[in-house]
C-alpha cells in the first residue's frame, strides 16, 4: 500500500481522528521520500515521528472498543 492508498484508507474509514493512523501515512510518504533526501534530514523526520507516537501514550485505555 502507497501513501495516496492508505490517506484514501483513513479518508474512508474517518481515520483521520485516529492518530496511530496518521503517524503510520507520515511513516510511509517519509519511507517514499527516503531517496530524495539526505541521511540527516531522514533520520531528523524519522525521530520527529518517533517522537510523536511516544507522545501518544496510552491514550487508548478505557476505550479500546470506541477505537480499534
Amino acid at each position: 500500500m502507497d501513501s495516496k492508498e492508505l490517506a484514501n484508507y483513513i479518508e474512508q474509514t474517518e481515520g483521520i481522528s485516529k492518530p496511530w493512523l496518521l503517524v503510520q501515512l507520515r511513516l510511509k510518504k517519509l519511507q517514499e521520500n527516503r531517496n530524495n533526501m539526505s541521511v540527516e534530514d531522514y533520520d531528523q523526520k524519522l525521530a520527529e515521528i518517533y517522537e510523536d507516537l511516544m507522545n501518544l501514550g496510552e491514550w487508548w485505555q478505557g476505550i479500546e472498543d470506541q477505537v480499534f
